[in-house]
């Protein structure tokens, strides 16, 4: 079932559902559709809330993780969210750390997947190349397990997106302050319950990353998907929503 898309002053946005909320944060390329199998499985029991973020239309000298946190301190406060579960992908649990470091009060629990923040191996750290549809396809695939699942409106999405010199400069502007960006010191005092959901086989931050995470959050498990790379919401989104189902039906019993 396709996603409705929201539109309030610069805010674009899912918003399904009602309950206690799930905010959740996309990756660097990504899409609010994305987490489309996650929305439709949680919205039943929850209010499930996607912010699309601003990563290509953002002034380029704010184009970095810090004006992205902005965007989501402000984007939480039009729409009055509070005691959220805060769920975030690659560049989006990056943000996610950062905004629950900032705003802890307002942060239930926490959960990441594929994050950056500690470690990335990514295409973003130089400059994307135009034109190539080909290297475009190869390296959307490179994100996932089964490379099928780059599927062809998802390769002409980025190579839509790539063509863009403007887009191109906030891209690895984005990716450059994240890799700059490690935030070993500052998790420790990650003090919300936090998930770790890591693909197995994930090329981008791999499965030491994970490891490292579980380390550094004092209150956080760890849980590995086989056959999974980047984005285990879009490449097992079963297997990744029993695994965030029984954490979040935990927290709810702890309250």
């Amino acid at each position: 079932m396709a996603l409705t898309v929201r539109e309030e002053k610069e805010f674009k946005y899912i918003d399904e559902g009602s309950g206690e909320v799930l905010l959740l944060l996309h990756g660097l390329f990504g899409a609010l559709s994305n987490w489309e199998c996650v929305v439709n499985h949680f919205k039943e029991n929850y209010r499930v809330v996607i912010p699309l973020l601003p990563i290509y239309e953002m002034p380029l000298k704010q184009a970095g993780l810090d004006g992205l946190n902005d965007f989501l301190e402000k984007f939480v406060a039009l729409k009055k969210l509070d005691d959220m579960t805060l769920i975030g992908n690659s560049l989006g649990g990056h943000v996610g750390l950062i905004y629950t470091l900032a705003n802890p009060a307002r942060v239930k629990s926490l959960v990441l997947t594929g994050s950056s923040g500690l470690f990335e191996n990514s295409m973003g750290g130089s400059f994307p190349k135009r034109g190539s549809y080909e290297y475009i396809r190869e390296r959307v695939a490179y994100t996932f397990y089964n490379p099928n699942t780059a599927t062809k409106e998802l390769v002409d999405e980025v190579f839509e997106t790539t063509k863009s010199i403007p887009k191109c400069l906030r891209i690895v502007a984005i990716a450059k302050s994240a890799q700059r960006h490690n935030m070993a010191k500052e998790i420790q005092r990650i003090k919300q319950p936090t998930l770790l959901v890591w693909g197995l086989n994930d090329t981008i931050t791999p499965p030491m990353v994970a490891h490292e995470f579980n380390k550094l959050i004092p209150n956080s498990e760890l849980h590995f998907i086989d056959k999974c790379c980047h984005a285990p919401m879009m490449e097992h989104p079963e297997k990744f929503n029993i695994i965030l189902n029984k954490f979040l039906d935990a927290r709810r019993n702890d309250s």
